[in-house]
């Protein structure tokens, strides 16, 4: 039988004419179908997340008292890093160690208190490499947020420091323990 009659015989398969012939590599392929890998996500680096608005404002003078300090970025973050410190020319104010990223997985919160009549001058990512980053890994560009307080009677609870800062009771800014 020719290779052409044993290739319509088999209906037009390769596999089954070798067979047939008896043999060849096609008689020693295995008979279980190949290992079938899953997809893989990769998420692909991005240009350096950077804060694009902020509670205080740049420059703001506020009344003193309890604070909601807040910084969104223009990307996604990983609510696992920080950094913050105080900066040249101001004082940092009395804050708690850790902010919350909230649900929008941009904006962070933070609570602090602040004192009359004093300069506050924040540096966010002051080391390379540590502090803020996005959600595929790259570092947040190093930032100042610098304000100021009146002598003003402020917010004395969180309620009233939530409202000022323009959130809602679902923005608590105390990250909880699972």
């Amino acid at each position: 039988m020719s290779r052409h009659s044993l290739r319509r015989l088999a209906g037009g398969s390769l596999v089954w004419a070798a067979l047939l012939l008896g043999g060849g590599a096609a008689a020693s392929a295995p008979a279980s179908p190949p290992n079938v890998v899953a997809p893989l996500t990769v998420i692909p680096r991005t240009d350096p997340p950077k804060i694009v608005s902020s509670f205080p404002a740049a420059g703001e003078q506020i009344a003193p008292g309890a604070l909601v300090m807040r910084i969104t970025f223009d990307q996604k973050m990983d609510g696992g890093g920080f950094a913050f410190t105080a900066a040249a020319g101001g004082r940092m104010p009395n804050c708690l160690k850790t902010p919350r990223l909230l649900n929008d997985e941009k904006t962070f919160v933070l609570l602090c208190t602040t004192a009359p009549d004093q300069t506050y001058a924040i540096t966010f990512n002051a080391t390379p490499k540590e502090g803020f980053r996005n959600i595929a890994g790259s570092t947040a560009v190093p930032a100042q947020l610098a304000f100021s307080t009146n002598h003003e009677d402020g917010p004395r609870d969180l309620d009233s420091a939530l409202k000022i800062a323009k959130l809602t009771s679902e923005d608590v800014p105390i990250a909880t323990q699972p």
